[in-house]
């Protein structure tokens, strides 16, 4: 395997919205003294690829751009399925990688397998929104945060130097990162579910406490992540509150609140429920399990139940990123929330099936059975949030707004059909039991294909492209020819 190096990523099924991603971060990392291999991972169809990538084309940056898109993908995957020799594993393989949240991050395990990875999402940004009057953190605190109005005063844009944050703690054992780090068992969001990242309700202020531990000096650090400020890592109820708590939004899809940082600082746990894998590090040097190959937003979830064996550790690194919440080709609210109440459903009962941990994968024994009482507590809270939008309708003076509203409504009922019971039950009982499938195959088959990549990339580079932009000798305005 070639000498160990840290990769930068960006998993997108959002073409077209990319390139300022890239010449943002291509920024941070020069500003810094970094020169990273930039990969984007591309889950866009031919035709959006034909249509956005010239876009990638007019982009300027220091560092060279490398593109895995559909064409590259395609490539890939006939080259394990070529190597496996095994007509029936074919669609197991395409499973795995297939267009999806999980299936792109995928692609992204074994392209920088053998090294270091970090990954920010498409609507990430390198820089942070941090309060002007900075408040001590209490003893047990890590972080605190609270809500803005986007019109507000009293915070800044804060950059910080990433990749270093990252490459501190990355691969190393507890005994060799910075001094600065708290250690302990794991954070506790006080405004969350600890195992399933739902939120107890709408909350305008949070801070995330460490709970005390012993941990081991000789653990490594496997998987790193910022703090995220912007929408940090809240669920699509939580929107939906904003919305019916704005009397002047329109809009559902408007952010008119920002999540601001008041404080923080970098610490190192033995779990990590609040794993967010839109600003997360990996140390991929021996490989790592997959993701969830997924189109529901949980496809890390696995990360937070394999980090809790022996021997490896997280961190959330001395570090912020800032999300901007691209509504581009991003599924409408009342998707979103169906979506979310699925996944937090297939967390806890995997989480409760589980009985086995190692190297690149996990095991459990859900397979995919949904009871009365799952369906109904899920249709309680969303009739709840029903009555709640029709009794913001009917008080608001807006007429926009009204109609606004009752739209949400009516999407709402369809999405969820129609808050029958049975039929409910019937169409997610079928939605998991694909879902749960598709999962254990995906686990079964990873750590064979681990083992191909691992020895096809000491000989040559995985199929990708060198994007083929204007490159800059430095952001001072220097530039280079091609």
């Amino acid at each position: 395997m070639k000498p160990k190096e840290t990769f930068f990523v960006i998993p997108t099924y959002r073409l077209r919205d990319v390139a300022e991603t890239i010449e943002k971060y291509d920024d941070n990392f020069w500003a810094n003294g970094h020169a990273p291999k930039i990969i984007i991972f591309d889950d866009s169809t031919l035709v959006n690829y034909e249509k956005y990538y010239p876009l990638l084309e007019q982009t300027k940056t220091v560092n060279d751009i490398f593109y895995v898109g559909p064409q590259e993908k395609e490539q890939f995957i006939t080259f394990l399925n070529e190597r496996l020799r095994d007509k029936k594993l074919e669609s197991l393989v395409r499973n795995l990688f297939r267009p999806s949240y999980g299936g792109n991050r995928n692609f992204t395990l074994m392209y920088t397998l053998g090294h270091l990875m970090v990954s920010s999402d498409d609507d990430m940004r390198p820089d942070a929104l941090i309060e002007t009057s900075p408040e001590s953190l209490k003893t047990d605190e890590i972080c605190r945060g609270k809500l803005f109005g986007a019109n507000e005063t009293g915070f800044v844009h804060r950059s910080f130097d990433l990749l270093t944050a990252f490459e501190d703690v990355l691969g190393q054992k507890v005994s060799q990162v910075p001094e600065n780090y708290e250690i302990g068992e794991l954070v506790v969001d006080t405004t969350m579910d600890l195992e399933t990242n739902t939120t107890k309700g709408y909350f305008r202020e949070n801070s995330l406490l460490l709970r005390s531990g012993e941990i081991s000096e000789d653990a490594v650090v496997k998987m790193a992540q910022t703090f995220r400020t912007g929408t940090n890592d809240i669920d699509t109820l939580d929107f939906v509150y904003m919305y019916l708590n704005n009397d002047n939004q329109i809009n559902p899809d408007d952010l008119n609140e920002l999540y601001v940082l008041v404080n923080f600082r970098p610490v190192v746990t033995n779990k990590n429920w609040r794993m967010d894998c839109g600003v997360a590090g990996y140390d991929n040097r021996l490989g790592l399990p997959p993701f969830f190959p997924t189109r529901l937003r949980f496809e890390d979830y696995i990360y937070r139940l394999w980090i809790q064996q022996n021997g490896i550790v997280a961190a959330h690194v001395d570090a912020v990123q800032n999300h901007i919440r691209n509504n581009y080709m991003r599924n409408p609210l009342v998707s979103e929330i169906f979506n979310e109440e699925i996944s937090n459903l297939l967390k806890r009962k995997i989480k409760d099936s589980l009985y086995e941990l190692d190297d690149l994968s996990i095991k459990f024994g859900y397979t995919g059975e949904i009871t009365l009482q799952d369906s109904e507590e899920i249709l309680q809270k969303i009739t709840a949030i029903y009555t709640d939008i029709i009794k913001a309708a009917k008080r608001t003076q807006d007429e926009d707004r009204k109609q606004s509203l009752q739209r949400f409504a009516d999407s709402l009922t369809r999405v969820f059909y129609g808050f029958e019971p049975d039929f409910f039950q019937q169409n997610v009982s079928r939605i998991i039991d694909d879902v749960v499938s598709q999962f254990q195959a995906a686990l079964e088959i990873w750590p064979t294909l681990v083992e191909i990549c691992y020895f096809q990339k000491d000989k040559k580079d995985l199929p990708q492209t060198r994007v083929k932009n204007q490159k800059l000798k430095s952001r001072n305005g220097s530039k280079v020819h091609n």
